[in-house]
């Protein structure tokens, strides 16, 4: 098969560059439930409660797999279907991915429990090494919960209704101690 002609880069800047191959939402939520939900399947990925709809599903996993992001293997419980699975090259995101969440908790209106996220700043290097070990043995055990309004103190949680408020942001400690106390 010809490899279809890719586009001149704006730049050659490597944000730029990244900016380009993941430069919508879709494609680093895939990954991230790749990497941290043990999601596997089309039908796992169009049901993670983003509300993607098939058309763009199949197109960024299309992308993806056509960068070297992720590759399909067959299903060791039925080899018609294919499952999911990031390569080398993917599974290099967790940093990035880590970094984003614990910055957009930190400075944006979330579901994900402060407490949560404190543990994911306080233990970057348990938690990447956590997320090397379930990619190289290929565990698919959940790493983190979805993060719903429901989600507040236990996991795993129902999705949440679209028109809940996010819970306030997990600020650092030094920050939360030098805002006005409520009267």
């Amino acid at each position: 098969m010809a490899k279809k002609h890719i586009a001149e880069r704006r730049s050659g800047c490597p944000l730029s560059v990244s900016l380009e191959r993941f430069g919508d939402r879709w494609s680093l939520l895939i990954v991230r439930d790749l990497m941290v939900r043990g999601y596997r399947t089309f039908s796992e990925f169009q049901h993670s409660g983003e509300g993607i709809a098939t058309n763009i599903l199949s197109d960024r996993l299309r992308k993806l797999e056509e960068a070297g992001i992720l590759n399909t293997e067959p299903s060791e419980e039925d080899g018609r279907s294919g499952h999911y699975r990031l390569t080398r090259k993917g599974i290099a995101l967790a940093p990035v991915l880590l970094e984003l969440l614990i910055w957009s908790a930190r400075h944006e209106k979330t579901a994900a429990p402060c407490s949560f996220i404190d543990l994911m700043d306080r233990s970057r290097e348990s938690v990447l090494a956590e997320v090397y070990r379930r990619w190289e043995q290929r565990d698919p055990t959940p790493l983190i919960p979805p993060f719903t309004v429901q989600s507040q103190g236990t996991f795993p949680a129902k999705p949440a209704r679209r028109t809940a408020k996010p819970a306030p942001r997990c600020m650092k400690p030094a920050a939360r101690s030098r805002q006005k106390s409520p009267r």
